[in-house]
This record gives C-alpha cells, sequence and structure tokens, in this order.
C-alpha cells in the first residue's frame, strides 16, 4: 500500500495505523558499481546482503588524538552545553550528542568532507551526496545511557520527509568499541525490511525523542521476530576505526555501566537525488541541525 504526500508518493508508510506492519524494501541498497569508488565488488556485495561494513583503520593515530582533545574541549564549554544542537543525558547531564558539527567545527568538518568517507558513499548510493545529519556521540563511563532500536530512515521519512532510504551513515570510533561498552549492534539483512511503526508524531517530537526515543521505535513482538530470523552482531572494534550502515537497518546499543567511554563521530550521507519533501507523518519538519534541507553536492 502506499499513498501520496504534497505529490510524493509514499512507499514506506508509518506512524498511520493501529497495528506494526512490515513492508519489503522498494529500493535497491547498492546503486554504484565497483568501477566508481574505493571498494571493491565483493565489499559491495557485502554491504548489500548485511547492510554494513566495517573499516578496523579510516583514521590516522594523529586525527585521532585530534579529534579526542576536541571532543574533550567541547564536552567541556558552557556555550557548547547550552546551544540547542546540543543534548545532555536526562539525569546526570552529561553531553550525549552534539548536532551539526560538520558546520559549526572545523576539525570535523574536514573528516565530513574526506574524500575516504565520501568517496564510498556516493559509490554506495550511485550519486553525489550531501550531509543529511552530523554529530558526535559521547557515551561516558558509567552514566552514558542506551539507545533503544530503530531504523534512522523511520525518522528521517516520518519526520524530515526523506522519501527513501537511499542514504547512508558512517560512525567513526574515537574509542575502543568492547563487548560491554555500549557498542553498535545490528541486525544482519533486516535493512531490506522496513516496520512501519504505531501511534502518530507530537508536535516537537524532536525535543523528547533526542534524550528518550519514542515515537517511531518498533513494537518488541516485531523486533523478537526480527531478531530471530536476522540475529544481532556486535560490532567491536578498536578506535580509529568506522562502521557504514544502511538507513534502514535495525540498530541500537546499550548503556555503558564500564569505566570505559565509548565515542564517536557520526555522519549521515543521503543522496542529492532523495532530497526531503515535506515530511510523511509529522506536522512539521525537524529543525536544519537535525535534517538539512540543503542538498548542496559535497566532494
Amino acid at each position: 500500500m502506499t499513498t501520496t504526500v504534497h505529490d510524493v508518493t509514499d512507499q514506506y508508510p508509518t506512524r498511520q495505523g493501529d497495528a506494526p506492519r512490515v513492508i519489503p524494501r522498494q529500493d535497491p541498497v547498492v546503486q554504484g558499481t565497483a568501477d566508481q569508488g574505493p571498494m571493491d565488488a565483493a565489499t559491495l556485495r557485502g554491504f548489500d546482503e548485511k547492510g554494513y561494513l566495517t573499516m578496523e583503520k579510516l583514521i590516522s593515530d594523529e586525527e585521532l588524538t585530534l579529534f579526542r582533545d576536541e571532543l574533550a574541549r567541547l564536552a567541556d564549554d558552557p556555550e557548547v552545553k547550552s546551544d540547542e544542537r546540543t543534548v545532555v543525558e536526562a539525569t546526570s547531564q552529561e553531553v550525549r550528542s552534539i548536532f551539526d558539527i560538520h558546520r559549526s567545527n572545523e576539525v570535523f568538518r574536514r573528516i565530513a568532507h574526506d574524500p575516504r568517507i565520501v568517496r564510498r558513499a556516493e559509490q554506495i548510493l550511485g550519486s553525489q551526496v550531501y550531509i543529511h545529519q552530523s554529530r558526535i556521540n559521547y557515551k561516558p563511563g558509567f552514566v552514558g545511557k542506551d539507545f533503544t532500536w530503530h531504523s534512522d530512515f523511520e525518522t528521517w521519512h516520518a519526520e524530515d520527509g526523506m522519501p527513501t532510504p537511499r542514504a547512508v551513515s558512517i560512525s567513526i570510533s574515537l574509542t575502543d568499541n568492547y563487548s560491554f561498552n555500549g557498542p553498535l549492534m545490528i541486525m544482519p539483512g533486516s535493512h531490506k525490511h522496513y516496520i512501519s511503526a504505531v501511534g502518530t508524531t507530537p508536535e516537537d517530537n524532536f525535543k523528547q525523542s533526542l534524550v528518550m526515543q519514542g515515537a517511531g521505535v518498533p513494537d518488541p513482538e516485531t523486533l523478537t521476530e526480527f531478531a530471530d530470523r536476522f540475529g544481532i552482531d556486535v560490532l567491536e572494534g578498536p578506535a580509529g576505526g568506522a562502521i557504514m550502515f544502511d538507513s534502514n537497518c535495525m540498530h541500537a546499543s546499550n548503556g555503558n555501566v564500564t569505566p570505559y567511554p565509548r565515542s564517536n563521530v557520526f555522519i549521515v550521507y543521503n543522496s542529492v537525488e532523495n532530497a526531503p519533501a515535506e515530511p510523511f507523518a509529522a506536522p512539521a519538519p525537524r529543525p536544519e541541525f537535525l535534517g538539512s534541507r540543503d542538498v548542496t553536492p559535497i566532494g
């Protein structure tokens, strides 16, 4: 079933009914080829099958030190902490995320525009790309909270108006990812199946969802079916490595009760051919720092 919103066909309706349902993905995952970028055919096939790929070493030790120092500086800056683009933990008041980092910070702007990443995103998506969202995530020891199971595309579709899941995210690890400090978890293969969520989107939902997710979170029964069907990959890896994953991957991360922080740079690249329309299931688009409507190509 499809619907039409503002002259744009909605192939992924969500937050419109009383019962969740699973919709087969309507679009290809990989839209480029091996001769169009740095990744070979086997890597692209693996991404198509699992919905993600890992790189053990993306950035140099010198870059890692620079990023860590900047991460620490930003977390201690009162002006940054009071900025609307910064999200703090509900109880500890520790910094959770700083959004729009590729615009507000020169250090992270450079890595967001780096050909090592941009060329891979262009190759997967088969087109030029723009940055839909960027942020740095802190998950400090003892107080870092969880991110529950979700598909990013469901939110970007419902609340930003992204038509299709022709977007890819990269998470660059600034700390070691252990199995026990809240690393990324993905259900491999889930990206080819879209969960249409129940309920509606409250006005200004982003103000609450950035601290505690609510609207758009899949129901436990469907998540259990997905876990039984696809399994769960826990993505450990060293600092300086990276994970690229499809926008419709079902993913989550546990809270961090260990002394070891888990921090990362997170950048979302969307195809310029997949520009946002009006939101498909929200009263108004989220602010620009959460979902950019400037589709000027980068790279």
